[in-house]
């Protein structure tokens, strides 16, 4: 045991006074004559011996309570932790201040109820030690140590943020910090709810630095929110219906009832429908979606749910195109039944180019390119197509009929399809049509009996030399006559026959002929995304507007506009938001002002969605020996347990509470014994 002030027991000399009152108080008995004496002296002697007794029991509480108050003025302890260096204390306190901390604690939010905690944490240190204080925006300033009043300040000015950390994040930005303070001794609070989520400390040890978790609970622990949402096709098509599909997830424990479900479109709020969804399960809904005119598209889907909100909306937008431009590459003339299948279309636009005067820098401004009927490739061609693929582009080819292929299979091996053994001159019908590729999904209510299905008349044998081919139109003898493959962002699309009608009446067979090119065209692997996550520091990609490079693009968004980081490549620009966007919402990029070049839409992340938490049982288990976790819900107890923890086990209020039981004991020794 050691004192705060020694000095005090010097206080303990005191204790002679009541033991010199005691042995020289000396009282006057007055002499009484009587008669017989031999009665009373009895009873004399009996009192005596009585008071005697009475008088040394209040002799010993006074000394008592004069020994316990020295004690108390001495404030003795017990030292926590012998090893601990002295001196100014580093302190680091983390406060949670993510979406969940907005669910209520009995009548306060979490975040209010932490910064109480952290207050009392602050305040139970000394003025001359230096804090650190800390939340999920990892700001440069929140890396610097403060004063003790700078630290209660910044508490104050704490508010609810989109960012989500990971407690292991948490600990490495602290540990960085209180390495650059001048103290040796280092403490590290961690203030949160935690959520699973985020809970990811495994056995922790450090003897650098204490850890302390505090653990705060909510009254309850629901939430149903907006997971994803997704389109069925890759690209929108105007004027027709649009399948959408939303995944809702029911986090809580119990049935979400009434979830009402409403779609903000084109300036018009429409209700979807009322779900019903069971606890801890996911549901898929399906909703209609009919796109009137072309550009850009925002839109948002919205459910009601209490008490967190922040995952209620999802904010999505897609481009409409206005034109679907298709290049032509050919050595003769241009085949007429392909020339008014394209020209049937009202959004198509149709150019050709020769073979030996192609312009490779307009690649990308197609979504379609066409190779029909060439006999011979160059090496340049087969580049530039390789990355226009790459860049999302489509590719679809007709080779002409060569006898040796040689010329062709080199060019093909560029890409990821089969390779052609061999020009046939002989007749070979196609028996069927993959109805579940994209390219004829949904075209037909129902496969229809007596489709006409192509007949090649010359074509080559396609040799299986890659995994990744989807046959779309397949010969009786299960060659294919029609593939697509995936390549990177796009697709090639290699057909077995030539496309001139000597070779195949594909072009002639118009239920199949004409949807095919336009599912082509519209089957960009470079689909748009159309949302983006709040906090996740993503790059963002959009088409590069003329060549000038010294003008800068701006994103403008509810809360004001901003100009992001900017990367030039080709015919791409790269943008950096660099954690500038804090509120979700639609996002239009500028270059001119008034001219929208492209819409992103930004959402919170929704790993907060999940509002189960780790119990203090299981948080200590995780985190280890050497972390502790102080669960008290009132900041009395809470400084008291830092204090003890920092100084030992104060016992100065012992020493009062025993000098108050010893002068009532000599007060009922003094009252009740006669």
């Amino acid at each position: 045991m050691q004192f705060v002030y020694p000095l005090f027991l010097l206080g303990a000399l005191s204790l002679a006074i009541p033991i010199i009152l005691h042995l020289f108080y000396f009282r006057r008995f007055k002499k009484v004559y009587f008669t017989n004496v031999r009665f009373l002296r009895e009873v004399k002697e009996e009192t005596s011996a009585r008071s005697r007794l009475r008088n040394l029991l209040a002799l010993l509480m006074r000394l008592l309570a004069l020994l316990a108050l020295t004690l108390a003025f001495a404030q003795p302890f017990f030292p926590g932790n012998s090893s601990q260096p002295q001196g100014v204390r580093a302190v680091s306190i983390y406060l949670d201040n993510s979406f969940s901390m907005s669910s209520l604690s009995k009548d306060v939010p979490l975040l209010e109820q932490g910064r109480t905690r952290a207050r009392e944490i602050v305040r139970s240190f000394s003025p001359d030690d230096q804090f650190q204080v800390i939340t999920n925006d990892f700001s440069g300033r929140q890396q610097r140590l403060l004063s003790q009043a700078d630290a209660l300040t910044a508490i104050d000015a704490i508010q609810i943020g989109p960012d989500s950390r990971r407690l292991t994040q948490v600990l490495e930005r602290q540990k960085q910090a209180l390495t650059n303070s001048r103290s040796a001794h280092h403490i590290v609070y961690q203030i949160s709810d935690f959520q699973r989520s985020i809970a990811d400390i495994q056995g922790f040890s450090d003897s650098t630095m204490e850890l302390n978790l505090l653990p705060l609970r909510a009254v309850q622990e629901r939430n149903v929110s907006i997971d994803s949402i997704w389109f069925d096709a890759p690209v929108q098509m105007l004027n027709q219906t649009n399948p959408v599909f939303v995944r809702i997830r029911n986090h809580g424990k119990e049935t979400a009832e009434n979830i009402r479900l409403s779609l903000d479109f084109d300036g018009q709020t429409k209700p979807v429908g009322v779900l019903s969804i069971p606890p801890g399960s996911t549901i898929t809904d399906t909703l209609n979606m009919t796109i009137l005119k072309t550009g850009w598209q925002e839109a948002t889907l919205s459910l009601t749910d209490y008490p967190v909100q922040f995952d209620d909306h999802y904010y999505f937008s897609f481009p409409v195109a206005e034109r679907i431009k298709t290049l032509l590459i050919q050595e003769g003339t241009t085949n007429q039944y392909l020339q008014t299948a394209i020209q049937g279309f009202p959004r198509f636009e149709l150019q050709t180019q020769s073979s030996q005067q192609l312009n490779y820098s307009r690649f990308s401004d197609y979504q379609l390119i066409i190779l029909a009927d060439l006999t011979s490739y160059s090496t340049g061609l087969a580049d530039e197509l390789q990355r226009y693929i790459r860049q999302g582009g489509n590719v679809l080819l007709f080779p002409g009929p060569v006898d040796n292929p040689a010329n062709l299979q080199a060019f093909l091996k560029t890409f990821p399809t089969d390779l052609p053994t061999g020009f046939e001159k002989s007749s070979r019908q196609v028996s069927e049509l993959n109805a579940e590729a994209f390219v004829f999904k949904d075209v037909f209510e129902r496969k229809p009996d007596n489709i006409r299905l192509p007949l090649a008349t010359g074509s080559y044998r396609l040799a299986r030399s890659t995994a990744g081919a989807e046959p779309l139109l397949t010969f009786r003898d299960g060659s294919a006559f029609l593939s697509a493959y995936s390549f990177d962002k796009g697709h090639f699309y290699l057909c077995a026959a030539p496309l001139a009608e000597t070779y195949s009446n594909l072009v002639q067979s118009g239920e199949i002929f004409i949807p095919m090119l336009y599912r082509m065209a519209v089957s960009s692997g470079n689909v748009q995304r159309l949302a983006y996550t709040i906090g996740q520091d993503e790059q963002l990609e959009a088409q590069r507007q003329g060549t000038e490079s010294e003008k800068a693009y701006t994103l403008k968004g509810q809360q004001g506009e901003f100009i992001p980081e900017q990367r030039l490549a080709g015919n791409a620009i790269f943008l950096g938001v660099n954690d500038q966007i804090k509120e979700a919402g639609h996002y239009r990029l500028y270059l001119t002002p008034g001219q929208t070049l492209h819409t992103f839409s930004f959402n919170f992340d929704r790993k907060e969605s999940n509002p189960e938490c780790v119990d203090a049982g299981e948080l200590s288990d995780r985190a280890g020996a050497q972390a502790r976790v102080m669960e008290t819900a009132n900041e009395t107890v809470l400084a008291a347990k830092i204090q003890e923890q920092g100084k030992g086990a104060a016992l100065w209020k012992w020493g009062i509470l025993l000098a108050l039981l010893f002068l009532l004991s000599e007060i009922l020794i003094l009252r009740f014994w006669k």
